[in-house]
């Protein structure tokens, strides 16, 4: 019997959001199922956006993937969104309007 292989990837660290904010490109095609988790470090400024998922066949080009979410509210809030059936690169975006920030912890988890 083999045992299922996972990885935690910590993608983006106590890093300030605002404006087009993406987080760093993970090379994932080997994977079956992703969960990426975004959570706010520090209080969100501003009026909170949704954020999406995006895919890439080479980490520079993207388009977004379909998956949305709200980002979180609050300090400690928590957003989530789950994927299994994507390309080979993985990564989540978002908008936010003049003056609005947050910083963030952006979680990856994989599931061959």
């Amino acid at each position: 019997m083999m045992l299922p292989e996972n990885i935690t990837a910590v993608i983006t660290r106590n890093e300030r959001w605002s404006g087009d904010a993406a987080s760093e490109p993970y090379e994932a095609g080997w994977a079956h199922e992703a969960v990426f988790f975004i959570r706010a470090l520090k209080p969100p400024v501003g009026t909170v956006p949704k954020g999406w998922v995006e895919i890439s066949p080479d980490g520079m080009h993207w388009v977004r993937e379909g998956t949305e979410f709200a980002m979180p509210g609050e300090q400690d809030g928590i957003a989530v969104a789950r994927l299994n059936a994507f390309g080979n690169w993985l990564r989540v975006a978002t908008r936010f309007a003049d003056g609005a920030e947050c910083t963030v912890l952006v979680t990856l988890h994989l599931k061959a």
